[in-house]
C-alpha cells in the first residue's frame, strides 16, 4: 500500500533503488538529503526491501524518514535461497529472484509519477543504474525528468566502459593495465540481467548522480564527463554517509556492545573485520579467517555472519562454528558480532586503526571518511576495482590476496601478513596518515558533516529551475 503524498509543492522526488542493501541505502541517505531543501521524496520499493532499509539505516537523523513518503509495492511471491557458501563464485546469485522481481514495478511505478504529475509542475526520478526496465516509460510521462545514481565508484564505472571501448589511451590509465578483467568479477547469470537494463541506455536520463566526491576520484569523474558521458550534466554529491558519526552516550542502552569495548583500548589499535551484506564465507575460510587474527595478535572486531537472503528476515541462517575454544583464547584481544554492526559508529572510534573489508562501495566512502586504511579481500562486482583505487591510486590500504589468485583460498597467513601490516608496521603507519589527510580533505568538502553541498546545492538548482 503506497502512503497518499498531499504535498501541493511544484516538484516531487521519487526515488528507485535496487533493492541490495548497499543500494537501499544510499538512496535512502540521499532521500533524506533532498528532503532537507524541503522537497517532498518518494522512495518506492516491495514492503520487505522498504522494512529492510528502514530498520538497517545508520547516521541518518531519525525525524528525516517521517519526511519521506514510503510506497510499498506488492509483488508476486519468488523463492528466497540461501547464500551458498562453497559457490566458486562469491557473487550472491541467491538475490537475483528479488533483482528479477523488480520488473513487476514497472507498473506501480509508472502510475505513482502519474498521479504525482498531475498535482506538481515536475516530477524528478532518481533511479540506481540497475533499475532502467523499471523506470523505462518515464521519459515519456509529461513534466517528469530522469537522474540515473551510481552506486558504485567512478573509478568502477569508467574502468568498466574504458574495457568495453578496448582500453583506449586517457591520461592518468596507463597506470591501470593490470586491473581484474571485468567478466571475472560477475558470474554469466547477472551478465543477463544487465544486458536487460543497458537496453536502454542512453533513452532515460538527463544527468548522471555519483556518490563520490572529487577529492577522492577527480580524475574519474573528469573522464567519465569527457569520454562517456554524452554531454549530460555531473554532480557527485558523496560522500552520502555522515563523516561525522553521532554516537550513542556511554552507558546508554541503545549503544552496541563493540563500541564500549573499542573505549577501554588504545588509539588505533584494533582493526575492523566485516564483508557486508552479500559475502558468504565457506567453512574453510572462516576457520583460515580467525586462525589468522589470532596469531596475528592484533585487537580485533569480527562481524561474523552470513549474506543477506533475499528476504532479510528469513529465520533460518546458517550457524558456522568456529575452531574449538577459539572465543575463549581471544576474549582478551577480540570481540565477534554475530548480528548487524554499527558500522560507522565503528570506523569514526579513535580505537578502529584498520578495516579488513570486501571493498564494497559503502564501505569504502565510509572508511575513507573516518581515515581508516583497508586491508582488501573483494569478494565480487564492483569490489576487486575498487580494492584497486585503494591500494594503487590512494595507496590507503593493501591487498589480503591478489585478485589475480582469486582461485585460491585465503590462508590465515596471508590474514595474519595482511593484519600485522596494517596494523603494525611502518608501512601500515603510512597508509594510516594518507587515510588521514583524505579524511581531512574529504571533510573539508562538506558542510555539517554531511554531503558535498555545493554539489548538492547545484543539483537541487538544476531541478527546481523553470524551464
Amino acid at each position: 500500500m503506497a502512503e497518499k503524498c498531499t504535498s501541493n509543492s511544484s516538484i516531487a522526488i521519487v526515488m528507485v533503488p535496487l533493492p541490495a542493501q548497499g543500494h537501499l541505502n544510499q538512496l535512502l541517505h540521499l532521500s533524506g538529503l533532498v528532503s532537507s531543501y524541503n522537497i517532498p521524496v518518494n522512495y518506492v520499493g516491495t514492503t520487505a526491501h522498504i522494512q529492510q532499509a528502514k530498520t538497517r539505516v545508520h547516521g541518518l537523523d531519525p525525524h528525516t524518514i517521517t519526511n519521506i513518503h514510503f510506497h510499498e509495492f506488492q509483488t508476486p511471491s519468488f523463492e528466497t535461497p540461501s547464500p551458498n557458501p562453497n559457490s566458486f563464485h562469491k557473487f550472491p546469485n541467491h538475490l537475483m529472484p528479488s533483482f528479477y522481481a523488480t520488473f513487476h514495478l514497472r507498473g506501480p511505478v509508472c502510475s505513482l509519477v502519474c498521479d504525482l504529475s498531475v498535482n506538481h509542475n515536475k516530477v524528478v526520478v532518481i533511479y540506481d543504474d540497475l533499475m532502467k526496465w523499471v523506470v523505462q516509460d518515464l521519459p515519456e510521462m509529461p513534466n517528469t525528468e530522469c537522474y540515473s545514481f551510481n552506486s558504485t565508484s567512478a573509478f568502477m564505472t569508467y574502468s568498466y566502459l574504458w574495457e568495453l571501448k578496448g582500453k583506449p589511451f586517457h591520461p592518468g590509465t596507463e597506470l591501470y593495465e593490470d586491473i581484474p578483467s571485468i567478466e571475472d568479477c560477475f558470474p554469466p547469470e547477472f551478465w543477463e540481467f544487465l544486458r536487460i537494463q543497458e537496453q536502454f541506455d542512453g533513452k532515460l536520463n538527463c544527468g548522471e548522480l555519483y556518490n563520490s566526491s572529487r577529492v577522492i576520484e577527480g580524475l574519474y569523474l573528469d573522464l567519465m564527463a569527457k569520454e562517456y558521458d554524452h554531454g549530460l550534466k555531473q554532480w557527485a554529491i558523496g560522500p552520502l554517509n555522515p563523516t561525522e558519526a553521532k554516537e550513542k552516550s556511554k552507558g546508554s542502552n541503545k549503544r552496541h556492545e563493540s563500541l564500549d569495548w573499542l573505549d577501554k583500548q588504545q588509539r588505533d589499535s584494533v582493526i575492523f573485520v566485516s564483508f557486508g551484506t552479500t559475502t558468504t564465507l565457506c567453512d574453510e575460510e572462516i576457520k583460515e579467517l580467525a586462525i589468522g587474527l589470532e596469531k596475528s595478535h592484533q585487537k580485533f572486531i569480527w562481524v561474523h555472519r552470513d549474506a543477506d537472503r533475499g528476504d532479510v528476515f528469513a529465520s533460518d541462517v546458517r550457524k558456522v562454528q568456529l575452531p574449538e575454544g577459539y572465543e575463549e583464547r581471544i576474549k582478551e584481544t577480540g570481540i565477534i558480532v554475530r548480528d548487524w554492526a554499527p558500522q560507522l559508529e565503528i570506523l569514526a572510534h579513535c580505537s578502529t586503526g584498520g578495516f579488513m573489508s570486501h571493498c564494497g562501495w559503502n564501505s569504502c566512502m565510509e572508511s575513507m571518511s573516518f581515515g581508516v586504511p583497508i586491508a582488501a579481500w573483494p569478494m565480487h562486482s564492483d569490489q576487486p576495482r575498487n580494492s584497486q583505487l585503494v591500494t594503487k591510486y590512494l595507496k590507503i590500504g593493501l591487498s589480503v590476496r591478489p585478485w589475480a589468485r582469486q582461485d585460491e583460498h585465503v590462508t590465515s597467513q596471508m590474514v595474519e601478513n595482511a593484519v600485522k601490516t596494517l596494523m603494525a608496521s611502518t608501512e601500515g603507519d603510512e597508509m594510516r596518515k594518507r587515510a588521514a589527510d583524505l579524511s581531512n580533505a574529504i571533510k573539508k568538502s562538506v558542510i555539517d558533516g554531511v554531503v558535498n553541498r555545493a554539489e548538492m546545492d547545484s543539483f537541487i538548482a538544476h531541478i527546481t529551475r523553470e524551464n
